[in-house]
């Protein structure tokens, strides 16, 4: 079960994180997740009336409540940092925060095995290899690697967080719902600031509506995605589930691959031919 979700997870964040790449091509990296994370959060607030998950208010908000402040900071960069590009390139390195919740379970006692062991360094190693490396170019370039470093420490502790936010289904989605709204309130203020500094916070053509089913499908996958991590991370090690999910930047270069033209070199198909050996040796082991 843990291998299912956390591989949900993955494809539902590679999908996002395309999506969210692609928009902030075209608006305001923070005008794109106010609004995804707005609709995720409009979204998420009716299925918490409908199931009654109000109920399972307690202490474990406040891990929600923080995995939303952690969130919008490390959504913002990355989706500066795949506008920058390329995706190939960028979403690549955000593997590395899987080093955050694998430090987590390995300081609460999880000692993976000898099989799980390779299998995570053939994973992530796959991973960093799908993106090339081109670590050398433009200064462009740079700022979107560090972008991107800013980006998956972030992932990390919402990673750790949002795990720790609830224990049922319901309590799950009210989890979810909390994070979305105090998502929604930092991206805006951050968005009125910037607005109020002389930056646009749409196109000079206006809000583009035909970006909104596109927008909405950004913010749901993401919400699914740490929905299905949180039951990979409860129902097995949270070593072999933040691995797993850590492959996400592999389906986002297969998306920017198949829709934006993005060439895969050999070095990059070979990483993700590790990606998968890595992730049968998890799911194996």
């Amino acid at each position: 079960m843990t291998a299912f979700f956390a591989l949900a997870t993955s494809l539902l964040w590679g999908l996002a994180d395309f999506g969210g790449g692609v928009l902030t091509r075209r608006l305001p990296a923070l005008t794109v997740v106010v609004v995804s994370q707005g609709i995720a959060a409009a979204v998420l607030g009716a299925i918490v009336v409908a199931t009654g998950g109000w109920s399972e208010a307690g202490p474990r908000l406040w891990f929600a409540f923080a995995a939303g402040l952690a969130g919008p900071v490390a959504l913002i960069c990355f989706y500066k940092a795949l506008a920058l590009g390329p995706m190939g390139v960028v979403s690549p390195l955000g593997t590395l925060s899987v080093a955050v919740p694998v430090g987590v379970g390995l300081c609460l006692g999880e000692r993976p095995g000898p099989v799980q062991a390779a299998g995570i360094a053939v994973a992530v190693t796959g991973v960093i290899l799908a993106g090339g490396p081109q670590l050398r170019g433009a200064p462009v370039q740079r700022q979107a690697i560090v972008l991107t470093l800013i980006a998956a420490l972030g992932f990390g502790t919402v990673f750790v967080l949002i795990a720790e936010a609830s224990t049922t289904v319901t309590g799950l989605f009210l989890a979810l719902f909390v994070q979305r709204l105090v998502n929604v309130a930092v991206g805006g203020a951050a968005l009125y600031v910037s607005v109020k500094r002389g930056a646009p916070a749409l196109p000079a053509a206006g809000f583009p509506w035909p970006s909104l089913p596109a927008l909405a499908f950004v913010g749901l996958a993401d919400v699914a995605a740490n929905g299905t991590y949180s039951v990979a991370a409860q129902h097995g090690p949270v070593t072999v589930a933040a691995v797993l999910a850590s492959l996400y930047p592999v389906v986002t270069a297969l998306a920017a691959r198949g829709f934006l033209s993005e060439r895969l070199r050999t070095l990059q198909a070979a990483g993700a031919g590790l990606a998968l050996v890595g992730t049968l040796l998890l799911a194996t082991g």
